[in-house]
C-alpha cells in the first residue's frame, strides 16, 4: 500500500479552492461517515457538527497529512487514528471513562478500576475505522489524482490546533456538564488525576511511535493474500462492521450474563479481521474496485445497523437519517460507477 507523497503537486497551477478542496472534503467526512450518516448524531442536534468537523476532520485530516507529507504506511496513519481515539474517549469527552448513558439492561457492564473496557475496546476500533480509515480511503477515491498528495498547507495545522481547544472544550462541557444531568439525569463526570495521565500517556505514546525516529520501520512489506472479487470483500467488510455493532451493544449490556472476556475476545476477532486487509492490498491482483468495495460495505452496514437504535426516534431524527442515507447511498453507487469506468 504505497502511501508515499509526492512532492511535485503543482499547487501554483491550482486555484485556492481546488488546492483546499480534499481536505476540506475529509474534514467533512469523517464526522459525515462516523456519526450523522450512521445516527449517532441525530438531526434534532446536529449542532454539535461543527464541533465534530474540528475534532474527528481536523484530527483525520491531520493525520493522514503528516502519513503522506512523510511518505509513512497505513500502520502510521492507524497509530494516529488510534491516538486520537484515546484524546476523545478519555480526555475530550471522557466516555470511555464515565458511567455509560446507556445500559440497555440497567446493568454496569465491562467496566473495572474507572474504565468501561468493553466500551473502550469497541470505541478503539470503530473510531479508529470509521474516522480515519475510511474517510480517508473514501475522500481518496473521489480525488484519485491527488491520492499521494499532502493535502493541508502548514497554516491549515494551526488553525486546526487552534480551533480543537475551544471545541474540545465545549464537547466536554456540553456532554459530561449539561448532556449527563440534564438529558441523562446522571452526575456530572470529573475525570480523576490518574486516569486523566493514563490517557494522555496513551494517547502521546501512540503519536511517538506512529511519528517518531522509527516511523519507518513500520512501512514493511505484508505477505499477499489473493483478494476474493470486491463484492465479497464488499459483504466481509459488512459483515465486520455487524459484528462490530454486536459488540458496542454489549458494551451497552444487552447480554449481561455474558462475561466480558468473551466480549473482548470478539474485539480482538474484529480487531485480526481488520488486518486481513493489508495482506490482500499487497496482491497485484487488488485494485480500486475493491477499495470501493471495502468502503461501500462498511458505510452501508454501519447506516442500517444503527436503524435499531431508532426505535424511539423522532421523526424529524428518522426521516433526516433516512434521506441523508439515501443520498449516501446513491453517491457511494455513482462513484463505484465512475471509478469502474476510470
Amino acid at each position: 500500500m504505497d502511501l508515499a507523497v509526492d512532492t511535485s503537486r503543482g499547487d501554483s497551477a491550482r486555484g485556492w479552492l481546488s488546492r483546499a478542496l480534499p481536505g476540506l472534503t475529509l474534514l467533512l467526512l469523517a464526522p459525515l461517515v462516523a456519526e450523522v450518516l450512521p445516527g449517532a448524531t441525530r438531526m434534532s442536534s446536529i449542532v454539535v457538527f461543527p464541533l465534530e468537523m474540528i475534532i474527528w476532520g481536523g484530527g483525520a485530516a491531520i493525520a493522514r497529512d503528516l502519513v503522506r507529507r512523510f511518505g509513512l504506511s497505513w500502520v502510521n496513519l492507524l497509530l494516529l487514528a488510534l491516538a486520537l481515539a484515546v484524546a476523545e474517549e478519555c480526555l475530550i469527552q471522557q466516555t470511555s471513562y464515565a458511567s455509560l448513558v446507556v445500559q440497555i439492561r440497567g446493568v454496569e457492564y465491562g467496566r473495572a478500576f474507572g474504565v468501561n473496557y468493553v466500551y473502550l475496546a469497541w470505541a478503539l476500533i470503530y473510531e479508529s475505522l470509521f474516522v480515519v480509515m475510511v474517510p480517508v480511503a473514501l475522500a481518496e477515491l473521489i480525488f484519485p489524482a491527488r491520492k499521494r498528495e499532502a493535502w493541508l498547507a502548514g497554516w491549515a495545522y494551526a488553525v486546526l490546533a487552534v480551533l480543537a481547544v475551544p471545541a474540545s472544550f465545549a464537547a466536554w462541557y456540553g456532554w459530561n456538564i449539561v448532556a449527563r444531568p440534564k438529558v441523562f439525569h446522571l452526575p456530572p463526570y470529573h475525570l480523576p488525576l490518574n486516569l486523566g495521565l493514563a490517557g494522555a500517556a496513551g494517547m502521546v505514546g501512540l503519536v511517538v511511535i506512529a511519528l517518531g525516529s522509527w516511523r519507518a520501520r513500520l512501512t514493511g512489506t505484508w505477505t499477499p493474500l489473493t483478494p476474493p472479487r470486491p463484492v465479497i470483500a464488499g459483504l466481509a467488510a459488512a459483515l465486520v462492521t455487524v459484528l462490530l455493532f454486536g459488540l458496542e451493544v454489549l458494551a451497552f449490556g444487552i447480554a449481561p450474563d455474558l462475561h466480558p472476556v468473551a466480549a473482548i475476545a470478539l474485539a480482538l476477532v474484529i480487531a485480526a479481521a481488520c488486518f486481513v486487509v493489508p495482506r490482500w492490498a499487497a496482491s497485484p491482483e487488488w485494485s480500486r474496485a475493491h477499495v470501493v468495495a471495502l468502503v461501500t460495505g462498511s458505510i452501508v452496514a454501519n447506516c442500517l445497523a444503527l436503524y435499531a437504535s431508532f426505535t424511539d426516534a423522532s421523526a424529524l431524527d428518522l426521516v433526516g437519517k433516512t434521506v441523508l442515507d439515501l443520498i449516501a447511498f446513491a453517491g457511494l453507487g455513482w462513484l463505484a460507477r465512475a471509478r469502474a469506468r476510470a
